[in-house]
């Protein structure tokens, strides 16, 4: 069921943030990358635009070599289940590519809805930022039976890194990563509010900077960054927490990790007290170390 990718189509659904710079730089290295576009609003239109993906119906979708479902975890079953039903009559099939920071439960479920309609399956997880011009691409780890087959996504400028394994390899590695990585940051974050509110935040600072240099740097990053972005780690950390299991003790971690990005997302669309906090610490940070 493996192909020679020749037309060099890749399909990127949806074009988001993340989506977008990798259409950008697919298309910058001779890919055709479609997308689609019914329904979205002006701001998305022109990202495809500048990004060079090209709107295309859901036939031309189903047509392409390799689909990208890169979307927020909790849309990825439902974009599979409409992927499916594309591609379940084609004689020729999509590679499908699951992008998403899924846990292994969830990503082979994908990989049923999407071997329903007899087409190959990756699973796939992205470590690093949406790439920019003249920079880096993010690391695509790949694994399951058919990952070498889309390894072709190096000649378009994506580092792909093939973890050997079944589908969910990629997947564990992804939620590993994240619940280390956003975890500290969640937890962080947290703590930076409390001492705040408690009047303790200029010691807490004062006490990261003698005793946790590099915690403290990652906090000056990390803390405006998770502002906007906190609407969408909120089902990531409930996938982190399925990863662990119902019965494993530090599931709940992740629970509540949840919870307090709902906070902060919701914080921001209101008075955004916590979130105006956590820009205060961190350009506090700057600051003191000018």
């Amino acid at each position: 069921m493996s192909k020679t990718i020749a037309s060099k189509t890749i399909a990127i659904l949806a074009p988001g943030a993340m989506g977008s710079a990798i259409a950008r730089r697919l298309s910058e290295n001779g890919a055709r990358v479609l997308t689609s576009l019914k329904g979205r609003s002006e701001a998305t239109l022109k990202r495809a635009a500048d990004a060079g993906m090209v709107g295309a119906d859901d036939d031309a979708i189903a047509a392409a070599d390799i689909i990208l479902s890169i979307v927020p975890p909790g849309e990825a079953v439902a974009l599979a289940e409409r992927l499916a039903a594309l591609i379940v009559r084609r004689q020729n099939k999509p590679i499908v590519v699951d992008c998403n920071a899924v846990n292994v439960d969830t990503v082979q479920r994908i990989e049923e809805i999407i071997g329903s309609a007899q087409a190959p399956f990756v699973d796939a997880g992205i470590i690093g930022f949406p790439p920019q011009p003249g920079g880096k691409s993010p690391a695509f780890y790949m694994s399951g039976e058919y990952a070498k087959d889309v390894a072709v996504l190096r000649d378009f400028g994506l580092d792909v890194r093939i973890v050997e394994g079944p589908v969910g390899a990629a997947s564990a590695l992804k939620m590993s990563y994240a619940g280390i990585v956003k975890g500290l940051a969640g937890i962080g974050s947290a703590m930076v509010v409390a001492a705040t509110k408690a009047g303790a935040a200029d010691a807490l600072r004062d006490e990261l900077a003698l005793s946790q240099p590099a915690i403290l740097a990652r906090l000056e990053i990390a803390l405006p960054d998770m502002i906007p972005k906190a609407y969408r780690w909120v089902a990531e950390m409930r996938e982190i927490s399925g990863f662990l299991g119902p019965d494993h003790p530090a599931s709940q971690i992740y629970e509540g990790l949840a919870r307090w990005f709902e906070h902060l997302a919701e914080d921001a669309k209101g008075e955004a007290i916590d979130a105006e906090l956590m820009k205060t610490f961190a350009a506090s940070i700057a600051r003191k170390t000018s």
